[in-house]
Parts: C-alpha cells; structure tokens; sequence
C-alpha cells in the first residue's frame, strides 16, 4: 500500500519530504506534482524502479526518460550544454520545459535513449518539487504519469492513490495538478526542434 503525503503546495511540510525522500533513498518510486503534471519518481541508480516505470507506463527503450534537477549547476553535470544552448534554456528555467541533449558519463546508460545517447532534463518552477530535490541531493530519475491507454495524465493525488496503491511507495498530494505535459526541446542535433507543444511557450525555439 502507498504511503500518502498531503503536502502545502507552496511552503511544503520538511518532515514529509523528509520522508518521501528516505522512501526514494530505500529503492521507493514516488508520484509527485510538478509544474505541469503529475510525474513517477526514483533515484537515478534504482535499476528496478526504471523497470516498474517503464511497466506502468508500458515504455520501450525509445523512450526520452527525464533527469528533473534541482538548478543549471546540477543539470549541467548529466547533459553537454554549449553556450547558444545554454542562454537559451537558462532564459526560461526555471519553468515546464523538457530538453533532449547529449548525455554525460555521470547519466548510466540503461537511462539513454538506446541509440542517440540522450536524456531529458528539466528544472521545474514548483516548491514541492524543488523541496525534494533540495533534500535528495541529486536529480530524480523522472517520467510523466501517463498510464496506458489515457490521453491525459492523472491530476488529482488520491485518484493516483487509489490506482497506483500496489505499484508506488508513495503519493505526494499538493493539491490538483495540471494535464499539460512540458513542452519538449530536441538539442541533440544542435539545433532546436520543438518535438511537443506543451505548457512552456515554444516561440522563443521556433
């Protein structure tokens, strides 16, 4: 059974997060709000907790799987950033954007897409979130909860307890959470490809 954490959507209880954070240090996947919408998460070298992503959200290995970051400093150690590059994602971080850029040695590579040798990173505008990061000290190994079959993701936090409560360790709760997805930036290219229209506004990519 998932353990339930009802949290204030902008000064978030310490003791709580304290715990989702100890769940996630002991192999935990957690669902928790972001600032577009719901998201699964675990730590980066929790090799079962991908597998379990991967079957509740039935993922193949061409997949874009999110490192969620706490600032650029810390985003910068998983992805190479040129300096077009890095004015461009520092101008709207942070905020419900996801990038796709070239993956660095820290990123194990069972988190990279199979053939680009990519990830996702992202650094979300949202206090629950960001208090999390804070506590675990590193970025969250992260997918948006979009289960099989659904068009949009799930947006209420006992909704996703009730469906989830024999697969996750815990639901964090801070109240409804959006439907729209981050907007999706493709650098691995070099150049930018807007590759989802989501909630960040894409013209500054366009």
């Amino acid at each position: 059974m998932a353990r339930y954490f009802d949290v204030h959507p902008q000064d978030p209880q310490p003791r709580a997060i304290g715990q989702a954070v100890a769940m996630l240090r002991e192999g935990g996947l957690v669902a928790y709000p972001t600032d577009s919408c719901y998201a699964l998460g675990a730590q980066i070298g929790n090799r079962e907790a991908l597998d379990r992503i991967k079957s509740i959200r039935q993922l193949d290995d061409k997949h874009h799987f999110t490192l969620v970051c706490k600032d650029f400093a810390q985003l910068g150690q998983y992805v190479e950033v040129n300096n077009v590059v890095f004015r461009n994602i520092k101008a709207v971080t942070p905020g419900s954007y996801t990038f796709i850029l070239p993956a660095t040695k820290e990123v194990p590579r069972r988190l990279m897409h199979s053939k680009k040798k990519t990830i996702g990173v992202r650094i979300p505008d949202n206090p629950v979130v960001q208090a999390l990061l804070e506590e675990l000290g590193e970025p969250l190994l992260s997918s948006t909860l979009l289960l099989p079959g659904e068009e949009e993701p799930m947006t209420q936090g006992w909704e996703i307890k009730e469906a989830l409560d024999n697969v996750v360790e815990a639901v964090i709760d801070s109240g409804e959470c959006g439907t729209q997805p981050t907007t999706v930036i493709d650098y691995s290219s070099g150049e930018a490809v807007i590759t989802r229209i989501g909630l960040g506004d894409p013209s500054r990519f366009e």
